[in-house]
């Protein structure tokens, strides 16, 4: 995405078919990946975002397990859910559903945290070494900002999470879940990283300009790095579920 967003900035005009400036956006980021710096650049993130939940879930997750037990307990929420998973074909996961709903209502939020830990922490080092090496004559006009940068993540995550929620009930229906999580994740990645992917060498005008006149490379690029963020869940839970449907009950 970064190498996507550079490249609208240069003086070579960007093909405007829709496929071959994103297949070269990933051609460039591919090859560019390969070298020490961007490998510890990528890797930061996660590893940040790693520890965080670790301390996190070491010291929170219990409590928030015997919570959501007590609050399912005291509304009879064990039987509306078995109610519902049953509906679905699902009934032998009412057994874990408290720790799969924590785990579905966790995931989000580590991946959001990466995320921010990307945009805030790594990607500004990220612009500069793609720029050096890519477009070392690209003027930089400093049209973003960190506070900016912060506001557009922070503002991305809050509408993100209430529709990562109201999407969980599409997992029953694995297909139709990885297209919602594919979209979703798609509409943040391309949000937050076009922000910061610009912020260093284009004016707010030519952000704005560049975020509308390619916003479906744009979209593309973020939908296809969404859907790869989305398929660990939908495998981890296809897992479970495979899994839990063996066992005796």
């Amino acid at each position: 995405l970064c190498f996507a967003c550079i490249d609208n900035l240069s003086p070579v005009p960007m093909n405007q078919n829709l496929l071959r400036p994103v297949l070269t956006a990933y051609g460039r980021a591919l090859l560019s990946q390969l070298t020490g710096k961007m490998l510890l650049l990528s890797v930061i993130p996660f590893l940040l975002s790693l520890l965080l939940w670790g301390a996190l879930l070491w010291t929170g997750l219990q409590p928030m397990l015997d919570y959501m037990h007590a609050l399912f307990a005291d509304y009879g929420l064990f039987s509306t859910s078995g109610n519902v998973l049953s509906t679905f074909g699902l009934g032998f996961l009412k057994t874990v559903i408290v720790p799969l709903i924590a785990l579905l209502m966790l995931l989000p939020l580590m991946v959001v945290t990466s995320l921010l830990f990307m945009g805030v922490v790594a990607m500004p080092a990220i612009v500069r070494h793609v720029a050096r090496r890519q477009f070392p004559h690209l003027e930089m006009k400093k049209g973003g900002s960190f506070i900016g940068s912060l506001l557009v993540n922070l503002g991305g995550f809050i509408v993100f999470i209430p529709l990562w929620l109201l999407s969980l009930p599409l997992y029953a229906i694995a297909p139709v879940a990885v297209i919602a999580q594919a979209a979703l994740w798609g509409w943040l990645t391309a949000r937050v990283m076009t922000y910061d992917a610009l912020s260093e060498h284009a004016s707010e005008e030519e952000r704005i300009e560049i975020t509308r006149r390619h916003k479906r490379q744009l979209m593309l690029i973020g939908v296809a790095s969404g859907a790869a963020g989305a398929l660990p869940g939908i495998v981890w839970i296809s897992g479970a579920a495979v899994a839990l449907n063996q066992l005796p009950f």
